[in-house]
């Protein structure tokens, strides 16, 4: 393919998420511009952080515009359909809308210090590499090779049970869920849940309160923490609550691909 068909390809593509490539390019200044100590805070006390207003109200409405666009997608579930509560969610295909894939590369390496802090603390042996799309060849090469950014959608009276993102062997432990409606205004109710479980223990659970354009960044399965007799694993899940009314849109960023 030569260049200039290349960059024809991008911009279609850059034309029909609703994304320039200079707000792609001003996506990674604003990820990086974070205050990263806060959120590796957060996420080492509570298993979860919150990043703050990561795309403009007019990105979220582009994004979430996507949904009926059934081309940008490999998959359509129905969650009633799985007992996995009630709403529905399509997966994206590969090649995924660039500012997706701008969103994973551009947030994977700063989890991914924090990532390999968690296991060097819960004495688990696996190293994330520095660059995502290195991670990505060791998912494909085990066979993990589809895509996960997913754009979730609620209506009143559907919600999320509580669960984990797995997909296979090779597992990325924090992933990040972007709200892109305004509670208030689009929907009522619908918050994001994290449930935490210590050994011995009743289940802990964590509400976080996001607006449009926030995102939550979380443990997907366990994380470590400081006890009397040293460091310990906890078991962590996550859902969100009853819509009340409205529509809630969300898209949910995972860095591992599935088998």
């Amino acid at each position: 393919m030569s260049t200039s068909t290349k960059d024809r390809t991008l911009a279609t593509s850059h034309r029909r998420s609703g994304f320039s490539s200079q707000d792609t390019d001003m996506l990674a200044k604003r990820i990086e511009s974070l205050q990263w100590q806060q959120v590796e805070a957060g996420l080492d006390e509570q298993g979860c952080a919150v990043l703050h207003r990561i795309l403009s109200a007019e990105q979220c409405a582009a994004l979430a515009s996507l949904y009926p666009k059934d081309e940008e997608f490999r998959s359509h579930v129905v969650m009633g359909r799985h007992g996995f509560g009630q709403g529905e969610y399509k997966y994206f295909r590969y090649p995924l809308p660039p500012v997706i894939n701008n969103l994973r590369s551009s947030l994977y390496p700063r989890l991914a210090s924090i990532a390999n802090a968690w296991n060097r603390a819960m004495g688990i042996s696996v190293h994330y590499p520095e660059i995502h799309g290195d991670f990505l060849q060791r998912c494909h090469d085990a066979g993990q090779q589809r895509p996960t950014p997913l754009l979730l959608q609620y209506g009143a009276g559907d919600y999320n049970c509580l669960h984990q993102d797995l997909y296979g062997e090779h597992v990325f432990p924090i992933q990040v869920a972007i709200l892109l409606s305004e509670p208030g205004r689009d929907f009522t109710g619908g918050e994001f849940v994290l449930t935490e479980q210590r050994p011995r223990m009743q289940s802990r659970p964590e509400v976080v309160p996001l607006r449009q354009g926030d995102a939550v960044a979380f443990a997907v399965h366990h994380r470590p923490v400081r006890g009397t007799r040293g460091t310990y694993r906890v078991n962590l899940r996550h859902g969100v609550s009853r819509i009340r009314s409205g529509t809630r849109h969300t898209v949910g960023i995972i860095f591992h691909d599935a088998n």
